[in-house]
């Protein structure tokens, strides 16, 4: 995939100058509460932090396109101007938005940085796609939880509020589906188009036997290798697995390819998208319209025998 320039163009630098000394937690016009801005570089981590924020933040995302690509982003001007403005901003790291890093470098240097792939240890080299590990979404909830109480103390019983909710209610459903398809599917041998679904796989309890540099080079943009295209056909020929699913934002020649192996062997399909589609459902509702995507393909499986 593409690579963002080096340098930011003279008009954010320009945009973040002008907003340096801007106040960046204010009363929102008319409500009269504290109100603690917030910029996401993505929007799964968005709606999780405006959800345990709830009325005493005011979240921007930057990446809202389900179209975009959050590698190879060129921000613009005015995201600039939105990250001076913040006082905490929220970044997955590992590799996966390093413009970030470049409008924080740009800015004035207060804010506080929630860098996901630091908080979860991730190496460098991990894989990124933390949104998708249900373990890391709720540490990803409970530090912003105590990021919020330590910008607005006054405010703290509040957001321990707000953080209890995100995970017993809002996430309820969202716990249940996984809880069911590992009780009933646990084992399941599966195959997958990239790196993404190497997060969720193991808390489904699923087997996911597709070669891991096939899934990297898929999810990195990066050359496959014959040899791994050539296992990926005999598994699904063979029916070596149950299900096979892909990202739908990310289809290239050689995942087209297998999607079209999969249904001419009658193995069952589902998706999954990299950002929230569409942009304004909640994180939640967005995996569970997934989750419940890869149960039926499991239980059609299921009933087939594969």
């Amino acid at each position: 995939m593409g690579r963002p320039p080096a340098l930011l163009p003279l008009a954010v630098a320009l945009a973040v100058a002008l907003a340096a000394c801007s106040v960046a937690t204010s009363p929102l016009p008319g409500s009269g509460s504290r109100v603690i801005q917030v910029v996401a570089a993505e929007n799964f981590w968005g709606s999780i932090a405006s959800q345990v924020g709830g009325r005493h933040v005011h979240v921007v995302s930057i990446i809202t396109n389900p179209n975009a690509d959050p590698h190879s982003y060129e921000p613009t001007a005015a995201d600039a101007r939105t990250v001076a403005l913040a006082r905490l901003v929220i970044e997955n790291g590992i590799g996966y938005d390093p413009w970030m890093a470049r409008l924080l470098a740009g800015g004035n240097g207060s804010q506080r940085v929630l860098d996901v792939g630091a908080l979860l240890k991730v190496p460098a080299d991990g894989n990124p796609h933390r949104w998708y590990d249900p373990a890391d979404v709720q540490a990803v909830a409970r530090a912003l939880t105590a990021d919020y109480a330590s910008l607005d103390p006054a405010d703290a019983a509040y957001f321990a509020r707000r953080g209890a909710w995100f995970e017993t209610v809002a996430l309820r459903r969202y716990h249940e589906l996984i809880a069911r398809i590992r009780a009933r599917y646990a084992g399941t041998p599966v195959g997958a188009s990239e790196s993404i679904f190497a997060m969720l796989a193991p808390a489904l309890g699923l087997r996911l036997i597709t070669p891991p540099a096939f899934l990297r080079a898929i999810s990195e943009g990066g050359e496959v290798s014959a040899a791994d295209k050539l296992t990926i056909d005999r598994q699904i020929t063979r029916r070596l697995i149950a299900i096979y699913v892909y990202n739908a934002q990310n289809v290239t020649p050689d995942v087209q390819a297998q999607i079209d192996l999969a249904r001419a062997a009658h193995i069952p399909i589902a998706t999954t998208t990299e950002t929230l589609t569409p942009a304004t459902v909640s994180f939640q509702d967005w995996q569970v319209r997934q989750l419940l995507g890869i149960e039926a393909a499991l239980a059609r499986a299921a009933r087939r025998g594969r």
